[in-house]
């Protein structure tokens, strides 16, 4: 009978586990990693002048390329 009722809609398709909890999360690991690597990076060698801009922007540039790489998961 669910068949003939034109006034059903059609439910959403399942995504597979892997799309729906997996993905996401490789892509916040890989995310988090790639931010926090950076900012040490960053503030290993401090130059004289830099003070706290340097480790700002890399923060800044980590999670900008972050979010280019992995903004359609």
């Amino acid at each position: 009978q669910e068949l003939m009722d034109p006034e059903a809609k059609p439910s959403a398709p399942r995504l597979p586990r892997y799309e729906h909890h997996v993905q996401p999360c490789l892509a916040e690991l890989l995310g988090t990693a790639l931010f926090i690597f950076t900012g040490c990076l960053a503030v290993l060698e401090e130059p004289g002048g830099t003070g706290r801009l340097q480790p700002a922007l890399a923060h800044g540039l980590a999670l900008a390329a972050t979010v280019a790489v992995l903004g359609d998961i």
